[in-house]
């Protein structure tokens, strides 16, 4: 049964995150990195070659400006109107062009389609796979790629989990994030009607530490 996702009250949550990165936004240059450890892991080559890119929850937008420096045609998509409002001031510039909408409602709606599709720690962890995944692959050109990442599901801990955000006192802003296996995504991706899923765990740079889910499937 789906989670009864809150829009207005996630939405406040994403613009006291917005608040409060604002530094990596106006004071950090652009970078790629799908992992939470800088020069860690894969980069953007996962995404192939795009003409065009969609990233979905694009935060900070450092991943989508460095795209667009390359010359892709990018777009992120954020909930956030605080976000949306510091990136586009930041790196629209550099060709990078931001929306501020909710992930499921823009792509219904949306008659655009890209190359790749991309989230990394963004829309692909906060939203329900079974409603994302099938509004994705009809946002790909034929042979684009969708590739995200996000941590791994804490072991026995699956499915949509509460999410508290700001600490445990003060208003009670709150979103769910979607955590499963890899070979649960791989299913996920398959039924959505995506081929040759490639979902792994890429081990943390220190022993121990937490590691980085990284999901990569292309459209028929």
């Amino acid at each position: 049964m789906p989670v009864p996702h809150n829009i207005d009250n996630e939405r406040e949550l994403w613009d006291a995150y917005a608040e409060s990165t604002k530094d990596k936004v106006f004071d950090a240059d652009p970078v790629f990195c799908w992992t939470q450890y800088s020069g860690h892991g894969p980069g953007p080559e996962l995404l192939g070659a795009p003409a065009t890119a969609l990233e979905l929850g694009c935060g900070t937008g450092r991943a989508l400006a460095y795209l667009a420096q390359q010359g892709v045609k990018a777009t992120g998509l954020d909930l956030s109107p605080v976000m949306v409002a510091n990136t586009t001031e930041r790196w629209g510039p550099l060709g990078a062009r931001f929306v501020c909408a909710e992930v499921l409602e823009h792509l219904r709606s949306s008659t655009d389609t890209y190359d790749a599709v991309y989230s990394i720690f963004g829309a692909v962890w906060f939203t329900d796979p079974a409603a994302l995944l099938p509004l994705v692959a009809k946002s790909l050109n034929p042979g684009g790629v969708l590739a995200f990442s996000q941590p791994p599901a804490i072991p026995g801990a699956y499915g949509p989990q509460g999410m508290y955000k700001g600490g445990f006192a003060g208003p009670a802003r709150y979103t769910y994030r979607y955590s499963y296996t890899p070979e649960k995504w791989a299913s996920l991706l398959l039924v959505s009607g995506f081929k040759d899923p490639d979902v792994r765990v890429i081990d943390a740079p220190e022993p121990g530490h937490i590691g980085t889910l990284i999901g990569r499937a292309v459209a028929p």
